[in-house]
Order: structure tokens, then sequence, then C-alpha cells
């Protein structure tokens, strides 16, 4: 037998508040007629409203509306049926990974691989031969530094898609990703499901960051969650406790980093596509530090390239600031530090332009 509408099982308005609170409980039944949600998922809210309705005639209503409004709260503003539309230009796609990454050759490869298989796809999909597509599961592995989120952030540039992370690094608890049942009280969403509302789209591009790097009193755990999570025959339909309903998750392009892949479990590693991210020579890391680097720090902190320049024997000396090899996020630090010397001293009028050589380097180097 369907519940009656909340309108009809209005009770005595016997105070203010209770008033007030029965508008509220309207409202919320407004919203979710006005949401994307699943028909089933939508009937089990309207019913739990019926229920909150039936419980103000008893006086033990406050604390459940908080729970139930907040509940509404998010499920609402999850991206059930809301993409972003692919942009499936393979030169285009070419064009930003090179603007943004020096080399990484094969790894390019892979993703303008991905995107032409996408394009088949969306095109075999308008004539309804494929339902729909399944992303393949990218690990980057590599030392920190060496450009790994960067790169992921590329990708999703390429592609047209929100991107967002999620840091798997020190992770103690399963439901931190999994979320907790809303039976309890103060309970979330698990991150899975806070950074597609976070992204606004259900194919987004998502990070999971180090993965090799989680507690070890919950790895287990971990590693069963992320096998749901990255298994294609099992995440259309993965189910957050807080959200309590499945959510098709096959639209996701996950991709995975990792220091090493000797932590990550059997199960899980055989869902992944292993990619090394590869180690820099002494002339690549000159190339990416004048190149790719320097432009973008010179917008970073707002100084116009006409100020700064440097003398072509600088660069070994920069690249090896300390006597010794830095990873490409501490070269990054470097430029940076170098160049906020200069628009201090720029800013303080003590120079109007500046040549950074071999002779005055130590000036500008970061003292720690």
């Amino acid at each position: 037998m369907s519940s009656a509408p909340v309108e009809n099982r209005k009770p005595p308005a016997s105070s203010k508040e209770e008033t007030e609170l029965l508008s509220e409980v309207v409202k919320l039944l407004n919203r979710i007629d006005k949401a994307s949600l699943p028909p089933e998922l939508k009937e089990n809210t309207k019913e739990s409203l019926y229920r909150l309705n039936r419980s103000m005639r008893f006086g033990s209503y406050q604390a459940e509306y908080e729970k139930t409004a907040r509940y509404i709260e998010r499920i609402v503003s999850l991206p059930w049926n809301t993409r972003s539309e692919d942009k499936l230009d393979l030169v285009e796609a070419k064009k930003i990974l090179d603007k943004n990454h020096y080399g990484l050759t094969d790894i390019k490869n892979r993703i303008l691989e991905y995107l032409a298989v996408l394009k088949l796809r969306k095109e075999k999909e308008k004539s309804g031969v494929i339902k729909f597509s399944r992303s393949p599961v990218i690990c980057l592995v590599g030392l920190p530094g060496t450009g790994k989120t960067s790169f992921a952030e590329s990708v999703a540039e390429a592609l047209g898609r929100k991107f967002v992370r999620i840091a798997m690094g020190g992770m103690s608890n399963a439901l931190i990703l999994r979320g907790q049942s809303k039976a309890i009280p103060e309970a979330e969403m698990g991150q899975v499901m806070k950074n597609l509302r976070r992204a606004g789209t259900k194919n987004p591009v998502l990070l999971l960051d180090e993965i090799d790097s989680t507690s070890e009193k919950a790895e287990s755990d971990l590693m069963g969650v992320l096998l749901e999570l990255l298994d294609p025959e099992q995440n259309f339909s993965f189910t957050d406790y807080y959200l309590d309903y499945p959510f098709d998750l096959s639209e996701v392009l996950f991709i995975c980093s990792a220091n090493q892949v000797g932590n990550i479990t059997r199960a899980v590693a055989d869902r992944l596509e292993v990619i090394i991210m590869p180690r820099y020579t002494d002339e690549d890391k000159i190339k990416i530090a004048r190149d790719y680097i320097l432009p973008k720090e010179f917008e970073n902190v707002a100084l116009e390239p006409s100020i700064v320049k440097f003398t072509d024997d600088v660069w070994p000396y920069i690249i090896k600031p300390f006597g010794y090899d830095i990873d490409v996020r501490s070269l990054q630090r470097t430029v940076n530090a170098i160049l906020r010397k200069v628009a201090r001293a720029y800013i303080e009028g003590r120079v109007k332009e500046v040549t950074i050589s071999k002779t005055n380097l130590p000036e500008y180097l970061p003292s720690w």
C-alpha cells in the first residue's frame, strides 16, 4: 500500500517549533521529488520522511529530523546522472600532455590509445552496439616527486574531465573509503562518494594516491575495498555504507599511484596496468626546469620573464643546488625560491632586472 503524502499526515500544530519543522519536512520532500535519484532510493527516502512525520506526534523527532535532513542533502547532491562530455581529439590531447610533461612517451601513448578506444566505443554507442565503456586502471609507479600526481591531472585536462584525488598514504580504516552506516551518529559518506560529489560528475578522473602506503593494520580491509573499486565486474554497483544504495562507478577513470608495487596485494595488482615512471638524466632535468617549470613559476610569483634571465651554464647547478640530485618536486621548489627572492628585491627597488649566473646563484638559492 502506498504511503499518503506528508501534507495528509500533518499532526495538530501544538507549537511554533512543530509547525516550522513540518514545513521543513515538506521542503525535503520537494527536494527529493525534484532530484534525479534512482526510483527505489527515492521511494525509500520518502518513506523515511513519512516515518519522521509520524514520530512528530510523539515529540521525538528533532534528532531524527537532523539525521534524515543530512542524509537527503548528501544524496541529492550526488551526480547520479551528471557526466562531463569527453574531449576525444587525440591531436589536442597530445598537445596538452606535451605541454605539461617532458618525455614520458610510453605513458602518453598509453593515454592516447585509451582515448582512441573510447572514441570508437562512443561512436558504436550511438548505434546501440555498446552500452557503456569500462576504463582501464593505470598505476603510475615511481619515487616521490617524479610527477605522478601532476600527470594524472594532465590526463583529466586532456580528457576534459574533472580531477579528484584520494590520499591513501597512512589510511588506517577502510570505512574512510567505504563510509559509515547512517545509523551511527555523525556518520559520513566515504571518500569515494565525497569526491564524486565534489567533482559534480559521475565520470571524473579519480587518483588513488600512494595505494602502497596504507597502514599495515588496515591493509587487508583497504585492499578489499580497492578490489571492488577497480574491478569492472564489481564497481558498477559500489555500495557506500552511508548511502546504503549501489552507485555506478564504471564510468570513473581510476588512476593509481605507488612508490613501489611490493606492498600491493596480488588480487589488486592483477587489476592494474603498471607503468614505471622514468628516472630523469641531468639533461632531462635541465630541460624540465628551463622549459616546463620556469614558465609556470613565473606565473605563480607574478614576475615578468623580462625581469629574470638565466645563463645557460647555471642550470647544472640549479638541478643540483646542494651538490646532489633532487627530484622534480624539489626542483620546482628551488626555482620558485629563486624567483621569490628576485620578486622581493624587485619590489623593494634593489633591482630592476637580474641575470642569474654561477657567480650570484648562491644569493638566490633557498637556505634550507
